[in-house]
């Protein structure tokens, strides 16, 4: 599919070698910033016209958020290219145009071990092109990894970054849309999935809407090691309750903690992808930090609260009402990566 030379020796955090338990989670534990990036829509897209206003705004008050505590970096193409340093600073903005918005779907899966499963068809809305669209928006953000970085290891399992939610301590969730898509049965999805990252757990679950991105983090958010929010379904009990069995069968020892979930669904971009609005498990978490989508409505500070009171890391709330309606926002829009990869970059993109 891409070009790119394997460099797990370059990166040991790469290495295909068996993960020791703990191993993830002291590495993440250890206050180490991350780097989150950005993408702007590509230059001249139809596609993003009518919201590249709402794009931009919300990328700009989330980079901002970030850089307090995180690093952070937009890759723009040359329409936004001076709008974004004029706001952010030269240091935070490299002028490298990335093919599509969602850095999570087709950036490395995992910030500490990163491998990069290939990007599905459906992340490009499906049809008879989708799989070939879908490849080359991924070899853009491959071509800039292997001039930063010389590369970084590579799986030929399809699955997009939203539907890979773990906690780097060796538990993760899937839907079952990975089964379908690689033609594999559970038993068979969950050792393979755990050879190429080195999970020690596998949760599959059916996703809350069938059809389209199927992807985890609309439905659960690990906010620490052992430690894993769900949507609450009071309209869909039995689904409920199947996504708890699902959970409690694949990640025996892991505590569940239900949030607040006013899902709005009135107001969708595109049909293909629905919306991400009320979702706040589609946060962002860092060591030291979460992320957390709020959307200007009162259950807001009851989805604050209750965060904020199973965990230790800092919660911080970050508007997402203007983009929600693109079926994403916090963690969508975010390609995470720490140690050496995140050095590398920061380092290709100083000397640009």
């Amino acid at each position: 599919m891409r070009n790119s030379i394997l460099m797990a020796i370059l990166f040991a955090l790469a290495s295909c070698a068996p993960i020791e338990d703990g191993e993830m989670a002291n590495h993440v534990m250890d206050g180490e910033k991350e780097l989150i990036v950005l993408a702007a829509p590509p230059d001249g897209d139809n596609y993003y016209a009518s919201v590249r206003e709402d794009i931009y705004d919300f990328h700009i008050s989330y980079a901002r958020q970030i850089a307090t505590q995180d690093n952070v970096l937009i890759l723009s193409g040359s329409d936004d290219y001076d709008a974004y340093v004029e706001d952010l600073g030269a240091d935070k903005v490299v002028n490298v145009e990335m093919l599509d918005i969602w850095m999570r779907d087709f950036s490395p899966l995992n910030a500490i071990r990163p491998v990069m499963f290939r990007y599905t068809a459906a992340g490009q809305g499906g049809g008879r092109t989708g799989q070939s669209e879908a490849d080359y928006v991924q070899e853009t953000l491959a071509e800039f990894i292997d001039a930063a970085a010389g590369g970084l290891e590579e799986s030929n399992l399809l699955n997009d970054g939203g539907n890979f939610v773990d906690d780097y301590a060796g538990n993760a969730v899937l839907s079952r849309k990975f089964l379908r898509d690689n033609n594999f049965s559970e038993a068979e999805a969950r050792e393979r999935v755990k050879q190429a990252t080195g999970v020690k757990q596998v949760a599959f679950i059916e996703a809350d809407e069938q059809g389209g991105l199927e992807h985890a983090d609309g439905v659960v958010a690990f906010i620490g090691e052992n430690t894993l929010v769900i949507n609450s379904y009071p309209e869909d009990p039995d689904y409920a309750a199947d996504l708890r069995a699902d959970l409690k069968a694949g990640l025996p020892g892991v505590e569940l903690h239900e949030i607040v979930t006013p899902y709005d669904g009135r107001q969708i971009y595109d049909e293909r992808f629905g919306s991400a609005c009320g979702l706040y498990t589609n946060m962002l978490v860092t060591p030291s930090r979460i992320y957390l989508p709020q959307f200007g409505i009162p259950e807001d500070a009851e989805a604050l609260a209750s965060i904020r009171s199973w965990t230790d890391r800092e919660v911080v709330p970050v508007q997402s009402s203007g983009v929600c309606k693109m079926g994403g926002g916090v963690r969508c829009m975010s390609w995470q990566t720490r140690g050496p990869l995140a050095q590398a970059i920061l380092n290709y993109v100083s000397e640009k």
